[in-house]
């Protein structure tokens, strides 16, 4: 029996955590054509939540992400997208839990089924029209709550051991993930610098790049080091090291490094560039301690970099995602779990960054 209303975390608008409502009969959405209803077990926590809800995306504003309410944030951009949000608006990407109802259309095999949300909502008639592209929890509400709907072509049944919190730990993080070491073209032997190392994209970033036969090379304050070091990255070296170029030396035998994938930007951005070699990419997914930074053209065209943006990923890399998890070639780095009810508390946590991982909240 499925209630007609559910407990939900609701944003209401731009600004602080005072934006985040706790409601305890919140209408409980129905399934549309083609869509399925599901309980959710357990939701990852990502920077998207928290750089929508501060208005962070919106060129109005230039410093780090402090996860706070910004003196300005322009209507017309807050988003990833760079268009206006709806309110309210439950957000919640990586939602992991059993489909307990289908729409019309819906393929009846998913029903009873656990299952993680591809989080990239699609025109699937062009399924790469990133002008036509939403994000699960921004442009249509998503799992903090006990139920959500989302399209069946959104959802990948998952044969795990893994619990559901730790499921919950995989979608954005590790699609993300991929998607800049594919947009990089990383291979085996390659020399790969990773910045924010012991976050959920860098620790995606390590054991996917792994995966492929690169060189990992982890960035991470030595407070995490012990924790990071259990992703095994080929190297381990400080968050910022003064000199990177002897610091790489001294690891790897060589002053460069064949691939930056960096999560981070702000002031260390340029000392990141220099260390490409000739012909070298730098890959981008994030900019937490800051979106402004400086760059010298001359080092970007003299030496043949090439730089490439990731957000909106092919859908492949969803399914190929789901047959590493069931193959045990990645695993989870959960963090903690609260209760949906103190999400304030697990974003000040997770805005906190002393955790190595993912922070996932269960209804």
């Amino acid at each position: 029996m499925i209630p007609k209303t559910m407990t939900a975390m609701v944003l209401t608008g731009h600004g602080g955590l005072d934006k985040l409502e706790w409601h305890e009969d919140w209408p409980t959405p129905a399934p549309g054509p083609g869509e399925v209803l599901i309980k959710v077990a357990a939701c990852g926590l990502n920077n998207t939540d928290v750089n929508t809800r501060s208005g962070w995306y919106s060129k109005d504003v230039a410093e780090a992400t402090t996860g706070g309410a910004y003196g300005k944030v322009a209507e017309e951009d807050p988003t990833w997208g760079g268009r206006p949000l709806q309110f309210p608006r439950i957000q919640g990407a990586d939602a992991c839990g059993h489909v307990v109802a289908l729409g019309d259309g819906a393929p009846a095999d998913l029903l009873g089924k656990r299952v993680i949300t591809d989080n990239w909502l699609r025109d699937w008639s062009q399924p790469m029209n990133r002008d036509r592209t939403g994000y699960f929890g921004s442009e249509r509400d998503g799992g903090f709550a006990q139920y959500t709907a989302i399209d069946a072509r959104n959802v990948g049944a998952v044969d795990s051991p893994l619990t559901d919190a730790e499921l919950a730990t995989f979608s954005c993080s590790y699609t993300t993930a991929e998607g800049m070491l594919s947009r990089a073209q990383v291979k085996e032997g390659d020399r790969v610098l990773i910045t924010g190392a012991s976050g959920g994209v860098g620790s995606a970033l390590i054991q996917l790049a792994n995966r492929r036969g690169a060189v990992t090379i982890a960035l991470a304050s030595p407070a995490k080091h012990a924790d990071v070091a259990k992703l095994d990255p080929s190297h381990l070296l400080e968050r910022t090291p003064e000199d990177l170029s002897g610091a790489l030396q001294d690891a790897t035998g060589h002053t460069t490094v064949d691939v930056v994938a960096d999560i981070v930007g702000g002031p260390y951005f340029s000392t990141l560039i220099e260390q490409l070699e000739r012909g070298g990419r730098y890959t981008c997914s994030g900019a937490i301690a800051g979106p402004i930074v400086d760059l010298d053209l001359r080092t970007f065209y003299l030496r043949d970099l090439t730089f490439t943006g990731s957000t909106v990923v092919e859908p492949h890399i969803f399914r190929d995602l789901i047959s590493y998890i069931e193959r045990g070639e990645i695993r989870p780095v959960l963090a903690a779990t609260y209760p949906l009810k103190d999400l304030h508390q697990a974003q000040k946590a997770f805005i906190d960054k002393k955790h190595t991982g993912n922070i996932v909240v269960v209804p």
